[in-house]
Parts: structure tokens; C-alpha cells; sequence
């Protein structure tokens, strides 16, 4: 099978398309023909091997992960001996690595049903960026009916689901955005839209009961300026990055998950990979509350080139390969 393959850190010359082996399922695992797969931030990161302070979890000297990817959509192929969720032919969405390629062997953990009422295309741009939207809102800020909640990053891939799923829960939605994404995040049904360009939210007299930050372009003390009594920030992302630290974005994590261990009103998203959360996004893709929304797409061939994309000019929403 044809995949996108790195062999050691770099820039998006450090990918090659080149034949490998197809992946052979393991007992509880599904075998994919990929149709489309997305691109992530973690895409860009694992490529460069940036920030270093991740990489024992990327790979010391070279990744440990060869085959670039997380998010797919696609046919079951095959499926292992314990496998009772899916058969050959069922139309799935997953998280799991190597998704830039043909085929991939995924958990069947980490696997569903995709959405009738979706592309694969669609279907592939929700794991990573809807897994994280999904938990950040409803498990850590446990939005309710009524909650003011502002989205700080609310275009980008993560941003244009929380905007989405954050009305879903009955909020009132506050996005902020470059000038340019006014529009496309109003459309989301965020029911006011900050241009950071021209003001900032920190400054203004509006609370918030959830702050669901994705950007990490201001202070926690800034952040606590505008939250409400008994609000939470939630921090998911870490700061303003152009990659070549040490710590990169993780910085501001790091200070979160410090602080948060004395105080309520902040805490740090970690995403788990959970095939109950996809059933929860393809429900609401199903009712039609939850969109996805693409910004581009590239064939699988093109993949360095949609990575170089997402990692420099600031797209709007999901990247995806088709494949």
C-alpha cells in the first residue's frame, strides 16, 4: 500500500509517499481502507520533533510512529477474531496512528459508525479536533443551558466544533477570531464574535462561565479577569508557538496543571481517544447540530504540502487527505 512515511525529524521534506506493507488487524483491532484522513497540529509537531521536551513520548532520536496521521475515515477491510462492533464493509470513523496511508489497523476501542449524513471527508476532519471540543466543554467545563462561554480560537479545527457543540448544550456563545473568520464563525451560531485583531476579550466587562482557551495568548491572570464567579478556564493548547524550544506550547500547560492542583476555577485538557465520545459526535452530526467544517483538501500524495499549509498559514478549520 502506498503511505506517507518519516523516517526521521525534520520539515515537510522529511515525508516521503512511498509502498509498505498493509497492516494486518490484531485480534481486537479493524482493518481500514482509508477514503480520507485529516490533519492535526500533532501531525506538524511529531514531524518537526518539536517541542524536544516531547520527544521521549515521540521518539528519542527518530519517531517512533512511522507512518504520519491520527485522524480516518473509511470501509473495514477485515476485522480481528474479537471484533464484534463491525464487519467488512461498514462505513467508520476512527482515531488511531497512520492514518496517511491506504489502510490502517485500528482499536476497535477507538472506532464507529460514520455518520449517514456525512462525507468521509467530513467524517475524518471529527476525531482529534471533536474528541477535544467534546471533552474540554462537557467534561471539564461541564457546560449547562444558559452558560456563557467564550471559545478562544473558535476557527481553527478544535474551535469551529466547540462553537458548534457549546450551542448544542444550550449555551451562549462568545467566539473569538481573526477578522477574516467573523463570518464563518457566526454561520457556526456563536451568538457574538470577538475580532482579536480589534479588541480584546480580556479587557471587556463581559464574564464568562467557561473560558475554553485553544490560542494560550494571554495570562492566566488575564484569563481569571473575565470569568465569572465559580467559572472555569479550561486551557487546551498551549501558547503562541513557532516551533524550536524546548518546551514549546507546553509552557502554559505545564503552569496550568500546577495550578490547578489549589485551584477550581482552572484546568488542563487531556484527550483520551474514546469510541463512546465518537458516538456522541455522530449523533449530533446526525441531528444536524455538529458540521464539520474544511478548509482545504489534498490528495494523500500532497500530504507534506497540507501539513506545511496548516503548520504556516493559519487555516481555517480541518485540512483533509483524500486518499
Amino acid at each position: 500500500m502506498k503511505a506517507i512515511m518519516q523516517d526521521r525529524y525534520g520539515s515537510p521534506e522529511a515525508l516521503e509517499f512511498r509502498d509498505v506493507s498493509t497492516p494486518v488487524p490484531g485480534d481486537d483491532e479493524v482493518l481500514v481502507r482509508v477514503h480520507a484522513a485529516a490533519v492535526n497540529a500533532l501531525d506538524w509537531h511529531v514531524m518537526r520533533g518539536d517541542p524536544y521536551l516531547a520527544r521521549p513520548m515521540m521518539g528519542l532520536r527518530r519517531p517512533r510512529a512511522k507512518i504520519r496521521g491520527r485522524d480516518f475515515a473509511g470501509r473495514v477491510e477485515s476485522v480481528g477474531r474479537n471484533v464484534k462492533r463491525f464487519k467488512a464493509g461498514d462505513e467508520v470513523f476512527g482515531e488511531a496512528d497512520g492514518a496517511f496511508a491506504e489502510y490502517v489497523a485500528a482499536p476497535e476501542s477507538v472506532v464507529e459508525h460514520k455518520p449517514a449524513r456525512l462525507t468521509f471527508e467530513q467524517a475524518a476532519a471529527i476525531p482529534v479536533a471533536g474528541n477535544t471540543a467534546l471533552m474540554g466543554l462537557r467534561d471539564l467545563g461541564q457546560v449547562q443551558p444558559g452558560h456563557r462561554v467564550l471559545i478562544n480560537g473558535a476557527s481553527g479545527g478544535v474551535g469551529t466544533f466547540a462553537v458548534q457543540i457549546a450551542k448544542a448544550f444550550g449555551a451562549d456563545v462568545t467566539g473569538v477570531c481573526s477578522t477574516k473568520n467573523v463570518e464563518q464563525t457566526r454561520s457556526l451560531g456563536a451568538d457574538r464574535v470577538i475580532d482579536y485583531t480589534r479588541d480584546d476579550f480580556t479587557s471587556g466587562a463581559a464574564r464568562y462561565d467557561v473560558i475554553f482557551d485553544l490560542v494560550g495568548n494571554h495570562s492566566l491572570t488575564e484569563l481569571r479577569r473575565v470569568l465569572a464567579p465559580g467559572g472555569k478556564v479550561v486551557l487546551s493548547g498551549g501558547g503562541i508557538y513557532r516551533g524550536g524550544s524546548v518546551v514549546g506550547p507546553m509552557a502554559l500547560m505545564v503552569t496550568g496543571m500546577v495550578l490547578a492542583r489549589f485551584a477550581r476555577w482552572v484546568d488542563v485538557l487531556q484527550v483520551v481517544p474514546r469510541a463512546d465520545n465518537l458516538t456522541t459526535l455522530g449523533e449530533l452530526a446526525e441531528a444536524g447540530k455538529l458540521t464539520p467544517v474544511i478548509d482545504r483538501t489534498y490528495p494523500l500524495s500532497e500530504a507534506a504540502t497540507a501539513i506545511h499549509y496548516l503548520e504556516t498559514e493559519h487555516a481555517r478549520a480541518k485540512v483533509v487527505l483524500t486518499v
